[in-house]
């Protein structure tokens, strides 16, 4: 006999030895009387000593769902049926806190399988009234409905206690078990990778032997290795049920949950794998990449560090661990990690393209390049590597190169939709592109990916009331120290403040710092969704029952423009993050203003209807910026050019007229920052010598901190602005130091960012029309001398007050813009282009 030592109440000093029998009907007396922390105390300690204890398990469901944690509930429930398969009353508690949760497509798979193995009774039926009730109910919310006006049943919740044999109990009428010839046939053609044969038998092994665990853990196997993971993970639920020691079974569950997204899932399905055999590495590096996507990033490495201890040559892992320690912004570690991976197993072709995109954030383009090359060498089909190799290329003004290998990816595979927006993001930067042709590149984009869901678009039920508070939600993988911060943010600070409009965030990136924890704060409920698929994506938004959901990132990385191709929003809009068309019917609106795309100019140029505001962003400049200083020209005798962005925009074209310009004025310099932490530039030197320009007139400074590239202005007196992909956040930045940029307006919309910066703080003097009047500009400033030095001084005074600098003004336009959209959308009227004013504003 064991016994185990318990407190009778909360806080008493003196604990009680009983048995196993005594406690639990001690916890029972006390759960019935109320009291539920006393009852949750035991059935704990039960568990400490006992886990796969069904009975406490049970029970600590029911206190869950009595406080109203349905969620929480699962795991106890699941524990409980692993450990005791034949008890009904498990099975509906299971599915009531399925229903209850919310999941009603789960609970009717679980209540159809359960029946189709014998359970019934009355409370089968009431489950299964109750399902169709609060199906009934959510379709009603949906439609603007009451739930007090639809008839409501009592809800039968379980009471706690030790459960009878009753009529729901499945039927244990047939055969015990199958042969162990017929077990092996199946597993033999399994393990040659016969899928579909297998799982044919392994079904008609779980019809004739219904309450054996080898049939279903074999279907759920095969039908998770044929992509089948809806259909595997109803039978991977009974596997784990009539098997529930099984490692293999809970441990495929949690792969399962992880491929349809159900990520916390997942992770209990792991940690019950682990409880059982604490010291498998397998499920350790599992529980790793589940925990990775959930952003909890310092517990995946925790897990992978495990995982190594019981393995310490598991080259995959020592992978694993540099993304996560990469996407903490642990670089050197990350390296590290991929070269451990990498001497475990030198022809590891993933190590050596995750390494060469480590190389590529410390700036080390050209081992970057070298990484890629190989892992191509090793695996010659290996489109992550060719996108990657094409992202450095890219990265290094090679665009031709960069264009050359995504299109190869594509040849390769032509689904990828995050290569393709590679493709269009490189493109956009490529001045030997016209309008036309970037434009007919960014459609091919949805027609690649919209045909599968144009003639199934989802009806939306959210109520038609254009008075009542709007849900709007973001989507970005930008919510954290980035360019996108800096004009969201602002934004954000008013519009949080609307009572008529609540902000919902859906997250694409893992990574996290003290810019997303102070961006959560605006939004009624942040989601994390990197490691959702576009379709639970999809759903998520539906049940959120979004009405507006913005784009805060176009064709750059980490986007989610395959979950806005299945529109989850009635209406959806593209803001600020890509200066291009999505090119998708799906996308309603863009969201910009007149300076940037002058109405009727652009239109043909975007499947979006153009919506213009008194200002397309907001700018937060830095607190910490240095002050502005003496024009430097003044004191040095000559004047100094500079530009801070990235050296792919450092096209030849550019290059070209940047020299011509050099040229013209010959006591010039040109200072260049940015560039890539490895210093090396010969590249660059090599460019700028072809065209007459030598080295001494080249100053190159590398990437740095947001204070010393602030500081950088202080040596500059004008910047130069890249073509026909101008620069946004290094203009804003340069007017801040007090520096106007020259910029040439192109004739795409990459190229009419900076005309719309300049024209919002009434600087058009410096916008060119074309390179002579480039060059034309530029020499009338060098002779004027005294009126730039006016303009510094008072640039900051001018930015502040300019709409860019009022985030009030934008935030006001926006709200404006997306009430006119839901009224639009409310009485069944088409997306149209228009236009919302400073005078709206005011009325």
């Amino acid at each position: 006999m064991t016994l185990i030592k318990i407190k009778n109440k909360v806080g008493a000093g003196e604990a009680m030895l009983l048995t196993i029998d005594q406690a639990l009907q001690q916890a029972v007396n006390l759960h019935q009387a109320g009291q539920l922390v006393e009852a949750e105390n035991i059935y704990q300690t039960i568990l400490q000593n006992y886990p796969k204890h069904a009975e406490s398990n049970h029970n600590l469901g029911i206190i869950e769902l009595h406080r109203h944690n349905p969620s929480a509930s699962l795991a106890y429930f699941m524990a409980a049926l692993d450990a005791n398969p034949a008890n009904g009353q498990y099975w509906l508690s299971y599915i009531d806190a399925l229903i209850q949760s919310g999941q009603l497509h789960d609970a009717r798979d679980v209540l159809a399988l359960a029946q189709s193995h014998g359970l019934n009774g009355d409370g089968v039926e009431l489950l299964s009234s109750r399902l169709e009730q609060q199906t009934q109910l959510n379709i009603a919310k949906d439609n603007g409905v009451s739930p007090e006006t639809l008839p409501t049943d009592k809800k039968n919740t379980p009471k706690p206690g030790k459960t009878n044999k009753t009529s729901n109990k499945p039927n244990q009428n047939a055969g015990k078990a199958p042969s162990a010839q017929d077990m092996k046939s199946i597993a033999v053609l399994f393990n040659k990778g016969l899928y579909p044969e297998s799982a044919i038998l392994a079904q008609q092994m779980t019809v004739r032997f219904p309450y054996h665990g080898f049939g279903w853990k074999i279907l759920s196997s095969a039908l998770l290795q044929m992509g089948k993971n809806t259909d595997a993970l109803i039978t991977i639920q009974k596997a784990a049920a009539l098997l529930p020691n099984d490692i293999e079974t809970h441990s495929d569950m949690g792969v399962i949950l992880y491929n349809l997204g159900r990520l916390n899932e997942a992770e209990t399905s792991y940690r019950r794998a682990l409880q059982i055999k604490p010291n498998w590495a397998v499920a350790h590096s599992n529980l790793g990449i589940t925990l990775h996507c959930l952003g909890r990033l310092s517990e995946a490495a925790a897990s992978y560090r495990k995982a190594l201890q019981l393995k310490p040559d598991y080259a995959e892992v020592y992978n694993n661990l540099g993304v996560t320690l990469k996407d903490m912004g642990q670089l050197r570690e990350a390296e590290f990690n991929y070269r451990q991976a990498l001497k475990i197993n030198p022809d590891f072709a993933g190590a050596h393209n995750n390494l060469g995109i480590c190389l590529k954030d410390l700036g080390q383009l050209d081992d970057a390049e070298a990484c890629y090359r190989r892992a191509i060498e090793l695996n010659p089909d290996f489109v992550d590597a060719y996108s990657n190799l094409g992202g450095t290329l890219h990265d290094s003004g090679r665009l031709d190169e960069a264009e050359a290998n995504y299109r190869h990816a594509l040849t390769i595979n032509p689904n990828l939709a995050d290569v393709r927006s590679n493709l269009l993001f490189s493109l956009s930067q490529n001045a030997t592109v016209n309008a036309k042709q970037l434009f007919a590149e960014h459609c091919k984009f949805g027609e690649m990916f919209e045909p599968p869901f144009l003639d199934n678009r989802p009806s939306f039920h959210n109520t038609i009331n254009t008075a009542r508070k709007l849900r709007v939600g973001f989507v970005s993988g930008d919510f954290r120290n980035h360019a996108v911060a800096y004009f969201i943010e602002p934004a954000l600070t008013f519009l949080a403040t609307y009572p008529q409009l609540a902000l919902y965030a859906y997250t694409n990136n893992v990574m996290s710092d003290v810019t997303t924890q102070r961006l959560r704060q605006y939004f009624t409920e942040w989601n994390l969704v990197s490691g959702m698929t576009d379709d639970a994506l999809a759903e998520k938004i539906r049940a959120d029952a979004i009405d507006i959901l913005i784009d805060l990132s176009g064709h750059t990385a980490h986007n989610r423009l395959l979950t806005f191709v299945r529109k989850p929003a009635p209406v959806q809009v593209s803001w600020m993050g890509y200066p291009c068309t999505t090119g998708l019917k799906a996308m309603d609106y863009y969201l910009t203003d007149r300076s940037f795309l002058p109405p009727g100019e652009f239109d043909n140029q975007f499947t979006e209807k153009i919506v213009q505001i008194p200002a397309s962003v907001p700018f937060l400049p830095s607190k910490n910026a240095p002050p502005i200083n003496e024009l430097p020209a003044l004191s040095n005798g000559y004047i100094t050019f500079g530009s801070f962005n990235r050296p792919s925009k450092l096209s030849r074209s550019v290059i070209a007229l940047w020299a011509k310009l050099l040229r013209e004025l010959p006591d010039s310099r040109l200072v260049l920052g940015g560039m890539a932490l490895d210093g090396k530039h010969n590249a660059l030197i090599a460019q700028f010598a072809k065209e007459g320009i030598t080295q001494n007139r080249l100053v190159f400074y590398a990437r740095s901190d947001l204070d010393s590239y602030l500081g950088l202005h202080n040596q500059v007196d004008i910047c130069l602005d890249t073509f026909p992909y101008n620069g946004g956040t290094t203009t804003l930045h340069a007017l801040w130091m007090g520096v106007p940029t020259l910029t040439l307006a192109g004739s795409t919309p990459a190229g009419r960012s900076g005309a719309s910066i300049l024209s919002n703080v009434d600087l058009r003097e410096f916008i060119a029309v074309d390179a002579a009047d480039f060059i034309q500009k530029a020499i009338y400033w060098s002779g004027n001398l005294t009126v730039l030095s006016d303009i510094r001084a008072e640039l900051r005074e001018r930015f502040t007050r300019s709409t860019t600098g009022q985030p009030a003004i934008v935030a006001a336009g926006v709200e404006r813009a997306l009430n006119i959209m839901w009224q639009r959308w409310s009485a069944g009227l088409p997306p149209e282009t228009f236009e919302v004013t400073s005078d709206m504003l005011t009325t």
